[in-house]
């Protein structure tokens, strides 16, 4: 009888202990996991981040990059990590919806093996050209590519990529016929696009901005839902005539499923006060990258996020089903 009193009795003696502890979080560094090597926008995004995160919680944020396999490794390593809030994904556009579309079946995690915290920033792709391939805007070159026997060929920095998807999802809205051509990165395809061995390519507002900038590429639209600070004399891909287009890469923060309610709101907070911090801002700004915008303020909460998440995976699935888009 003293046993089954002892027994009843441990979780309501737990229960204040948890909470105290909860109450507490984090009294310990945190770490955060950055799915790609450094460098890149993701990697600057993650680092800057983990140094505003640090300043609202009250301890160290320790940066680890893991990468490979498209973010995957990096962010099943999370997934399968302590769920107390002390292990973070840096989460992209592709560890959270694009993967699940091009990988399909041989994905490593679930998506409910991660719980949303925050979105940090959204960032637009830009669809470019040579200065000297014979095209101004959106309808040349959807014209010239329906002139050509077999269409255009169009380089992104991978398969799965962002702007591989959203290059896939130009092709579905417009009937434009273009063949893609993935490279290792950025900095190759952008290095052939200028060489005009590819004539259309897509990548990241801050990776193609300086070359735009000095002439080497010209912008013919963007793929967010206004137009970029950085390129305002650039419309966005609705403007120049694909009604409907908006798709842009996104960077927030996921934690382990099964982080207690209390952690993630605190975590939340951060993320929304990191996304929002002037100096963050101005950094960020810089990259043509824009606010999340998924609450009525402008900003995001571990609620809101999980529902942009999820509209992200059904959208990216369904573009990735149509057009054939997969990591063989």
């Amino acid at each position: 009888m003293m046993r089954r009193r002892a027994l009843l009795a441990a979780p309501l003696l737990a229960a204040p202990g948890l909470a105290r502890a909860q109450e507490a979080f984090p009294n310990r560094p945190l770490r955060l996991v950055i799915p790609f090597t450094p460098a890149g926008t993701t990697d600057l995004t993650g680092r800057l981040a983990a140094e505003h995160l640090a300043r609202r919680l009250g301890q160290p944020v320790v940066v680890e990059n893991r990468a490979g396999a498209g973010g995957n490794v990096g962010a099943e390593f999370v997934a399968r990590s302590e769920p107390d809030g002390y292990t973070l994904l840096l989460t992209t556009i592709g560890t959270g919806a694009i993967n699940f579309a091009v990988y399909g079946e041989r994905m490593p995690y679930k998506p409910q093996d991660l719980a949303a915290v925050g979105l940090l920033i959204r960032v637009p792709n830009v669809l470019m050209v040579p200065p000297d391939l014979p095209v101004r805007n959106i309808a040349e070159l959807v014209a010239l590519a329906k002139s050509r026997p077999g269409g255009l060929n169009y380089g992104t920095a991978g398969i799965g990529s962002s702007p591989h998807v959203c290059m896939a999802l130009f092709g579905l809205m417009t009937g434009a016929p273009m063949t893609h051509v993935a490279y290792r990165g950025s900095a190759p395809m952008l290095t052939e696009l200028m060489a005009g061995r590819v004539e259309a390519g897509m990548d990241n507002i801050p990776s193609a901005l300086t070359f735009i900038r000095d002439g080497k590429l010209r912008a013919l639209a963007t793929t967010g839902a206004k137009r970029s600070a950085v390129l305002p004399d650039v419309p966005t891909l609705d403007e120049a005539g694909v009604t409907g287009f908006e798709a842009t890469a996104w960077f927030g923060v996921l934690a382990p499923a099964g982080t207690p309610r209390p952690v993630l709101a605190k975590l939340g907070a951060a993320t929304d006060a990191t996304a929002r911090d002037p100096d963050f801002r101005a950094r960020m700004a810089g990259f043509g990258a824009e606010l999340p915008a998924l609450t009525p303020d402008g900003g995001s909460s571990p609620e809101s996020f999980e529902a942009f998440l999820a509209a992200e995976r059904t959208k990216w699935i369904d573009v990735a089903r149509r057009s054939g888009a997969k990591v063989e």
